[in-house]
């Protein structure tokens, strides 16, 4: 494309400008909410992802990044630059168990410029556009860094409050993630760092939760 792509370093320094400015987010309702847990509502939306097969939650956030930051920076068949959106959204796919595997998605939520026409991107970044159906997820907020050895931590204690509520056995069987890592925050933000466990469930019809996941296309 006539000009080499960023290095891994560039991106991380430019990823700290381009998450300060993250405007857009998917949209929800908060439907159900309680002091450690809340249910959310998000309206269809559509998401680019990256497959990644790792066995750190870290490396494999990191790999698939890099290419979604280069399919952003214009590394799409419009040559199209897309403004940086939050969370980046790292999906654990169930593998040896329900809370452990090495296969991830690494997804950005695309601005609403792009929600109906996402750019194509370039064939070697080996990318997806990802469109989500209105579902429910159970959310629980975290702080610090999201790491391999605190993440599967989180998820349990989400589970645990999920048991002990009206969302007891509510945990979607149509979902093909075990859960998500929502982070928000750049990676040189060393206070105040938000990131988020997500889990889809099924109200069995109540409040608008009768449909869960994302298909790929």
């Amino acid at each position: 494309m006539g000009k080499p792509w960023l290095s891994f370093s560039l991106v991380n320094l430019l990823c700290v400008i381009a998450l300060s400015k993250a405007i857009e987010s998917p949209q929800y309702t908060v439907i159900h909410s309680e002091s450690d847990f809340e249910i959310r509502l998000y309206r269809e939306s559509a998401w680019m992802s990256a497959a990644a097969r790792e066995i750190s939650f870290e490396k494999a956030t990191r790999s698939g990044f890099h290419r979604l930051f280069q399919y952003i920076q214009g590394a799409n068949l419009n040559w199209s630059r897309i403004a940086m959106t939050a969370p980046v959204l790292t999906s654990i796919v169930p593998g040896a168990g329900p809370l452990h595997s090495s296969a991830y998605f690494i997804r950005l939520y695309l601005p609403v410029k792009f929600q109906s026409t996402p750019p194509l991107p370039l064939p070697q970044l080996n990318l997806k556009p990802a469109a989500w159906d209105s579902h429910c997820i159970a959310v629980r907020k975290f702080s610090g860094f999201a790491k391999d050895d605190n993440i599967v931590e989180e998820a349990e204690k989400l589970a645990i409050s999920l048991s002990r509520s009206p969302w007891a056995n509510s945990t979607s069987s149509e979902s093909s993630n075990a859960y998500s890592i929502a982070q928000y925050s750049s990676p040189f933000r060393f206070i105040g760092r938000v990131n988020e466990v997500w889990v889809d469930v099924n109200g069995s019809g109540l409040n608008g939760c009768e449909s869960s996941g994302a298909a790929v296309f």
